[in-house]
């Protein structure tokens, strides 16, 4: 078993700091108030063995309130009152530098805490270290200084999640759709350098790629391009390609009938989509932004967007090519063919493409066999979100970050150049916990926590409020997300609903569990399930009305928090069978990753909870390889076309380094931990093996926390 220290190293764990630190209180009260070696020999034998059940690494803090609980348990009052002004005293001598042994063990490489934060970053990367150090000072002086201290002990606590309290100090926003129409269209700028109108296809992808790195260095959220945007350039590169082959065709007195030369045109004008389709996923997977990590990039893929048939029938070239490519993979380092985590892939299903008569049903076809392989494109029905935002059908913001319908003066819909400010997730499990069971309390805390996150929300808003253009010109003069001037604040960006606001949501299953005893999924149930999402729904709805700013509830996709949620529910309460009794709560609405229920039964349930998470969320369902079963995937996929606006199919996608194993890669535990090991070698060497897994929304690779790394490990097939 192992111990994660406060500078987020992890030790064995050694149950004589345990007999020290307690024979060290126990000597400084008198004697008849002292007691006994064996009832010290117990309580610490009590700690390691709560410690254990846990299933997980407990931190040094979980392990000093289980000795305090104990020397309670045992009547040692006095002993326990000293024991906890020893913990006081040395909390004071610490906080007398927040910083220094967090950054120190991120330099060495030690911190197993930063290490499973993000499973798409490697730790090791100077530049991804350069991040952290960054941001360990970030959140230092966000908590000490910047945010209200009740704000920052309910955070500590689980109570809420103030997410990405690394990048606060700074005043950035989370996540976008970046207006790549108006940036080729018209010219944007980039690090001082005037890039004007592409003249082909190819110059068009390249532009984008820079831009996507140069968005994503200013933001720490996802963004979104759409590749409509990039398809008025097919047009433009055929008729530079005519104009080539025409003299080409003189200088050598050729004369081709119209067809050959047309076939000629056509067949250099594929090339080069291929060549610009492969820039923009190399060069996303290959780039490495200020924050150590390839660019959280989603391409949407939306017929519905072109502008005329011509239009329409390149953008599918473009789609075609961009799944083929994806099918294929990209080659690691030993030259084998793997899934990438990105660029994330969002293929709109519509009357265009759904039926098997429509026209552009072959997409769709291939869209089914590249999700069979890769877990990538997910599906948007245009059918569901036509329902839901005023007949518009649109990308989400990264994974799902999702806008409201918006117009401009002119009374036209906009979403392109829109944003996320930042997002505060309320732990529903906590709110039921705290109330007992009792209907009328959990409602009154129920106020008081939303009341909270309103006020971290306003934090947030209030920071980007007064904001320069001038700190990012990529995002907030040349197009990305306006056309601001020089010295003008983005305050009237923040407001009028033009940009969103998160109220993330946790645990929806577990909070159902305890106040009714039943799941979500149980017909008895459902109701209050519904009432708890309309309540937060009403909360975003009277805070949009009171300030105008773009209120809307998340569902949050929990990468590292489910971990932290379930300890701090777990030291707050203790172990409550089917509540906290495993390393991770579920994420927003969704059924428990570990219930029986079929794939269609799955998605139409979560329909009427993601209906009501305006702010954004997907759904997924888990099933087996069915790279031989295409027929089953599409008509998952039509099902979702039917009922569900955004969700996605898992499978798994694993490849060991050691001896070129390509089937699934197992989770296994080994001393009280859950690790990756290959079935055929044995190989347990993390950086010796590529494991492609949904976080929820997107993919991660193997470098997950001890919690989610249980989530994946708990999950049932739903086919």
């Amino acid at each position: 078993m192992k111990v994660i220290k406060r500078n987020g190293t992890e030790v064995p764990f050694d149950i004589t700091k345990i007999l020290v630190a307690i024979g060290k209180a126990n000597d400084m009260v008198e004697e008849a108030q002292q007691m006994t070696p064996m009832q010290i020999q117990r309580i610490a034998q009590s700690v390691e063995l709560a410690c254990i059940k846990l299933n997980r690494s407990p931190s040094v803090e979980e392990i000093q309130d289980l000795v305090e609980h104990q020397i309670m348990a045992h009547g040692a009052f006095e002993v326990a009152k000293e024991y906890i002004t020893y913990r006081y005293t040395r909390s004071l001598v610490r906080r007398s530098n927040t910083t220094d042994e967090k950054i120190l063990s991120l330099i060495e490489c030690c911190n197993e805490e930063a290490k499973q934060e993000n499973s798409n970053k490697n730790p090791v990367v100077n530049s991804t270290q350069r991040d952290y150090m960054a941001g360990e000072v970030s959140r230092d002086i966000t908590e000490r200084i910047l945010l209200p201290q009740d704000i920052v002990e309910a955070h500590r606590e689980g109570i809420i999640h103030f997410h990405d309290t690394d990048y606060y100090a700074q005043h950035m926003h989370n996540c976008d759709l970046v207006n790549l129409e108006d940036m080729l269209q018209n010219g944007t700028v980039i690090t001082g350098t005037m890039i004007e109108r592409p003249h082909s296809f190819s110059t068009a992808c390249n532009i984008a790629t820079q831009i996507i790195a140069q968005v994503a260095s200013n933001q720490y959220g996802g963004q979104s391009i759409s590749l409509a945007h990039l398809a008025p350039f097919v047009q433009v590169s055929r008729e530079k390609i005519r104009k080539i082959v025409a003299a080409e065709m003189e200088a050598i007195g050729a004369a081709p009938s119209e067809q050959v030369f047309n076939e000629l045109v056509e067949k250099r004008l594929q090339d080069e989509v291929r060549a610009g389709v492969q820039t923009i996923q190399y060069q996303v997977l290959t780039l490495l932004t200020t924050n150590g990590q390839a660019p959280f990039v989603t391409v949407f893929m939306y017929l519905g967007e072109a502008k005329n048939e011509q239009e329409k029938a390149d953008l599918a070239l473009i789609i075609k090519e961009t799944l083929e490519q994806r099918y294929q993979g990209v080659k690691n380092e030993d030259g084998v063919w793997v899934t990438p985590a990105f660029p994330k892939l969002i293929y709109v299903l519509e009357e265009d493409n759904i039926h098997e008569d429509s026209k552009y049903y072959y997409l769709t076809k291939l869209a089914a066999k590249c999700t069979a392989k890769r877990m990538v494109p997910d599906y948007i029905s245009e059918k569901k979100m036509k329902e839901y935002k005023e007949g518009n059908c649109f990308p989400v913001m990264g994974c799902r970050s999702n806008l409201s319908p918006w117009k401009d003066e002119n009374g036209n819909y906009k979403f392109y150049g829109r944003f996320n400010q930042g997002v505060v997730t309320l732990n529903l499990v906590d709110i039921a916990l705290s109330s007992g069971g009792n209907l009328e309390k959990f409602w009154k805390i129920f106020d008081e926590r939303l009341e909270l996150c309103y006020r971290a929300l306003m934090c947030r808003h209030n920071r980007l409020k007064g904001t320069l253009s001038d700190v990012a010109p990529i995002l907030w003069q040349y197009g990305a997300c306006a056309r601001l001037k020089k010295g003008e604040t983005i305050d009237k960006l923040l407001v009028g609903g033009y940009s969103t606001i998160s109220l993330g949501y946790a645990g929806l299953y577990e909070c159902v569990k305890y106040m009714t005893g039943k799941s979500h999924t149980d017909e008895s149930a459902t109701p209050f399930a519904l009432e708890v999402m309309k309540h937060m729904n009403d909360a975003c709805n009277n805070w949009k009305k009171e300030t105008t700013i773009g209120f809307g509830i998340y569902g949050t996709p929990l990468e590292s928090t489910t971990y932290k949620f379930a300890k701090c529910l777990q030291r707050r309460f203790g172990i409550i069978p089917g509540i906290t009794d495993k390393g991770y709560i579920t994420n927003s609405y969704h059924v428990h990753v570990s219930e029986e229920i079929n794939a269609f039964d799955k998605l139409k349930f979560e329909a009427q909870f993601q209906h009501l998470s305006t702010g954004g969320a997907i759904s997924y369902v888990e099933v087996p390889d069915m790279q031989n079963n295409l027929e089953a995937v599409l008509q998952v996929m039509k099902y979702i076309y039917e009922n569900i606006m955004y969700a996605e199919l898992n499978t798994k996608s694993d490849y060991c380094q050691v001896c070129g194993w390509d089937g699934e890669i197992n989770i296994v535990e080994e001393d009280s931990k859950l690790i990756w090991k290959c079935p055929k070698c044995g190989n347990t060497d993390q950086n010796k093996m590529n494991v492609a897994r949904r976080t929820c929304g997107y993919i991660g690779t193997q470098f997950w926390n001890q919690g989610r790394t249980q989530e994946i490990r708990d999950r049932v097939l739903h086919l």
